[in-house]
């Protein structure tokens, strides 16, 4: 069963750029379908940045453009590289798969403040 961490977050001013890592250990990593989920404050989690074993990925919207998801399968590591921040950003960052959405675990995430 795969176990995922993030790191990486941080305070940053509009414009800046952060890379969010999520260490995974148990599995490869490029076994696994992967994602990047984002709970801003009050608001239900959503994925913003999807990764899947062939490597095709996916981008909600907003981000487009702005953030990449790769993976390092030699560090058994994934990353979200996130440029142009903007205070709408400002959430808790959390990497998962499908089965663990499916089961309710999630990690302690990544806090990322992106301030105006």
């Amino acid at each position: 069963q795969v176990q995922l961490v993030e790191s990486g977050g941080g305070l940053v001013q509009a414009g800046g750029s952060l890379r969010l890592s999520c260490a995974a250990s148990g599995s490869n990593i490029s076994d696994n379908d992967l994602a990047w989920y984002r709970q801003a404050p009050g608001q239900t989690r959503e994925v913003i940045a999807a990764i899947a074993t062939d490597g095709r990925t996916n981008y909600l919207d907003s981000v487009k453009g702005r953030f990449i998801i790769w993976r390092d399968n030699a560090k058994n590591t994934m990353y979200l590289e996130m440029k142009n921040l903007k205070p709408e950003d400002t959430g808790r960052y959390y990497c998962e798969t499908p089965m663990m959405v499916h089961d309710g675990r999630w990690g302690q995430g990544t806090q990322v403040t992106v301030s105006s």
